[in-house]
């Protein structure tokens, strides 16, 4: 098997993957309970995890613990990304059944644009090798941003294209279910849905940034870049729902992620000098996100511990005889 039947098999899987959420998972719209939203999120890591296993046999071992590695590193990046949804939905008031459709549309809008960044930016780097150096510059002064910054604020209302899209597209002032347009006395416009995902496919572009850069630290090969990048998007939607409301408990995940970034930036410049092995970057990127993630929690269940504590009232003393 070589790369050609990779790229067919991944279109197939990548097609049947949106014809399922589509017309399977998305028959209606709904507001999605957390156990259905985990089990969206094992059926996407586990054909992420399977398209791993078919690297590993037509490709050989270094190819999958890149492609692991990648995913890992980008599925991360996301999470953190998901924090940005959460607070634009809640500016716009986005009814919780109508997220889905603006999640999904997000989506195919960045598997569009992903590929545009990921082969251009291929291009570039293997014909301007200095170029890495740039961006592991980047990926540097990202993470000391993420740690340094005290919290990280959205507004939406700025964003440039939702005010060019306000200002050229009529726009209706109250949603209409999971439509994107409505027509109003004869007149097409567009409802606060459309304009809610026309920012998401702007903040998309402005975190492929990061996590593109981030993932070409870890190898240039196209196939590699593109697939771990579209499988861990394809997870991104499932994932939202999944911990929609236990963002509280992920308070150092930041941190994590941006030591990541670091560390990634540190092997781009690097690169000429020492080329860190592959499987030492996923045992760090592993590390890492699980170690802030486990910090986070036990961080949160001993406040919560001592916020309870603090909060009951005093015992009693026996009475005396």
């Amino acid at each position: 098997m070589n790369q050609s039947s990779l790229w067919i098999i991944f279109g197939v899987v990548f097609v049947a993957a949106l014809v399922l959420d589509l017309f399977v998972f998305q028959r209606k719209a709904h507001v999605i309970p957390v156990k259905e939203a985990l089990k969206l999120v094992a059926f996407w890591v586990s054909l992420a995890v399977l398209f791993n296993v078919l690297v590993y046999f037509a490709e050989g071992q270094d190819k999958a613990l890149e492609f692991l590695t990648a995913y890992l590193i980008e599925y991360s990046l996301s999470i953190d990304n998901l924090f940005v949804f959460l607070a634009m939905f809640s500016y716009f008031a986005v009814p919780r059944e109508s997220q889905r459709k603006v999640l999904l549309w997000g989506i195919l809008g960045a598997v569009f644009f992903r590929g545009i960044f990921i082969f251009a930016g291929i291009a570039l780097v293997e014909r301007f090798h200095f170029l890495l150096y740039l961006l592991g510059a980047i990926l540097i002064y990202t993470a000391v941003k993420l740690i340094t910054q005290k919290e990280k604020e959205v507004h939406p209302e700025k964003n440039p294209v939702v005010r060019l899209a306000r200002k050229f597209i009529r726009c209706e002032t109250t949603y209409h279910g999971s439509r994107l347009f409505v027509r109003i006395s004869g007149l097409l416009c567009a409802t606060p849905l459309f304009i809610v995902l026309l920012t998401i496919e702007s903040m998309d572009i402005m975190f492929a940034v990061d996590s593109v850069p981030a993932v070409f630290g870890v190898t240039l090969d196209p196939l590699i870049v593109y697939t771990s990048n579209i499988f861990a998007i394809l997870g991104l939607r499932a994932l939202f729902f999944a911990i929609a409301g236990l963002f509280h408990m992920f308070r150092y995940l930041v941190h994590g992620l941006a030591i990541i970034l670091g560390f990634i930036g540190i092997k781009m410049l690097l690169v000429d000098l020492y080329e860190i092995p592959t499987p030492i970057s996923l045992g760090v990127v592993a590390v890492l996100i699980l170690g802030s993630v486990l910090l986070s929690i036990v961080v949160s269940r001993r406040e919560a511990k001592a916020t309870s504590v603090a909060e009951s009232p005093p015992k009693k003393e026996a009475a005396e005889w």
